[in-house]
């Protein structure tokens, strides 16, 4: 529940005139789930405890769109219309519908020019060496054998390491919104020689840091006023200023990939979510050759192909005499909930609920918009990079100690948790094959873009489900993460 006196983008107000985010959660779930499964709309507008209802709701928002390609479309383009028509923008006038968001800031288009010489061959940090070559190749048959990663993230990763030329991403520029973000490509992308265009909030020392990365690229950030790059008077509020942003963004002149990488905590990040998805759509009608890309978290419900449920099966039944010993008991009495299998042998595809309650319902809501805007968008037309990155040690995820000692644990399960340094150069490989190659290629189904490239870290094809190893992988780890 939120009652904020922001002016900018905000929830709305309810019959009780209060800014619920609750309110919101439930009714764009059912909203979602409407057309395609009136069953499933009715049990999420009838949830009374969202806070931890949620995850049941969110997975059949998945399943409800197996099978169709015509239904998950539907669930995706009502989701994004519900968000769309519910959320507001506060004004000292009161609140206004999206649609009439106008004004704000004039931004001014501040251009630096790299001087470094540019990286000519993919190499990716690992463990503190560089691998490229056939180090890097070697990394990722090992990933791939040890279901680290989806055997295509090898075949999109080496066709880039083929063509070190994609790396500069001529006659493109990729809009890094969330410049700060650990998880962004912004500096694998400037060492390559590409240009970016660097987004995110006017905080002095977040644009000092990012006007010192070592560049031969060309960035360009917005600023107030012309002159030279001052982190004083860089950066613009997304939640306050799209209008501006888009209308600044419109008039760059190379075909621009709107990189979505922004985070904020709790309802926060709804809003910022939200206002990334308006600007999407202000900047596709001003300019429609406009790519889009966005990073899925590993922490949601997928399908997943028949392959990675063979494998987890597999593990399953070949876990260690000392891990069959061991289940028994914590099977027993936890009636089922624990190290549960992740899949029903056969399933193909399988569902894959990695759901962490912790994030909360929220973080869910924005990370799934993401995903409903990528389908969408690809109904549509648009060229879309979306891939599912590893679980990562990010400052966001180790700051909550539950999630920092099940990530400190997660490797007795089978799961990697990677580095930033290594997570974000591999998922930048990956947005260029995407861009180089016009998206990837289009399969029948939704669910079958999102599985493509998926670097989940083991959390497909690992023998238990992930909530039902989650809490002992958070016991096992608790010392290490302290």
């Amino acid at each position: 529940m939120t009652d904020s006196a922001l002016l900018g983008i905000d929830f709305p107000r309810t019959s009780a005139d209060r800014r619920s985010t609750t309110h919101l959660g439930r009714a764009v779930a059912a909203d979602a789930l409407r057309s395609v499964d009136p069953a499933g709309a009715r049990s999420a507008e009838q949830e009374t405890n969202w806070r931890t209802g949620y995850l049941t709701h969110y997975r059949r928002l998945l399943e409800a769109g197996i099978g169709s390609r015509p239904a998950a479309v539907a669930i995706a383009e009502a989701g994004l219309a519900s968000l769309h028509d519910r959320m507001c923008v506060v004004t000292s006038e009161g609140d206004l519908p999206l649609p009439s968001w106008r004004g704000g800031l004039e931004l001014s288009t501040v251009t630096i020019e790299g001087r470094e010489a540019p990286e000519t061959e993919l190499t990716l940090p690992y463990h503190g060496e560089r691998l490229g070559g056939d180090a890097l190749r070697r990394r990722l048959d090992t990933w791939v054998l040890a279901g680290v990663v989806e055997p295509t993230v090898r075949e999109a990763v080496l066709t880039v390491l083929e063509n070190p030329a994609w790396l500069r991403l001529e006659s493109d520029a990729v809009v890094v919104l969330g410049a700060g973000a650990e998880m962004g490509p912004l500096r694998a992308l400037l060492r390559w020689g590409a240009s970016v265009v660097a987004l995110d909030l006017p905080r002095p020392a977040l644009w000092q840091r990012v006007l010192e990365t070592s560049s031969a690229g060309t960035l360009i950030v917005p600023g107030l006023g012309p002159g030279e790059p001052d982190p004083q008077r860089l950066g613009a509020d997304l939640t306050t200023d799209v209008p501006a942003v888009a209308a600044w963004l419109a008039g760059l002149e190379p075909r621009l990939v709107l990189g979505n990488y922004v985070y904020a905590d709790g309802a926060a990040n709804v809003r910022v979510s939200v206002a990334v998805d308006e600007l999407s759509t202000r900047l596709l009608e001003q300019r429609p050759d406009t790519a889009l890309a966005f990073l899925a978290t590993p922490t949601d419900v997928f399908a997943v192909p028949g392959e990675a449920v063979a494998q987890s099966v597999l593990a399953y039944e070949n876990r260690s005499r000392g891990a069959k010993l061991v289940s028994r008991p914590l099977r027993a009495v936890s009636a089922g909930r624990l190290l549960r299998p992740a899949y029903v042998p056969g399933s193909d595809p399988g569902v894959i609920d990695s759901l962490v309650p912790q994030q909360g319902p929220n973080y869910a809501l924005a990370k799934r918009l993401q995903r409903w805007r990528a389908i969408a968008a690809r109904e549509a037309g648009v060229t879309v990079s979306m891939n599912v990155a590893p679980p990562t040690r990010t400052r966001s995820v180790v700051k909550n100690r539950a999630l920092a000692a099940a990530y400190a644990g997660a490797h007795r399960f089978g799961v990697e948790v990677f580095e930033p340094a290594t997570a974000n150069v591999l998922m930048a490989a990956l947005l260029v094959h995407d861009l180089r190659t016009g998206g990837g290629p289009r399969h029948q189904e939704p669910w079958q873009d999102e599985a493509f490239a998926a670097a989940h870290g083991g959390l497909w094809r690992a023998a238990y489900a992930p909530r039902s190893a989650l809490g002992l992988a958070a016991v096992l780890g608790y010392g290490s993460a302290r």
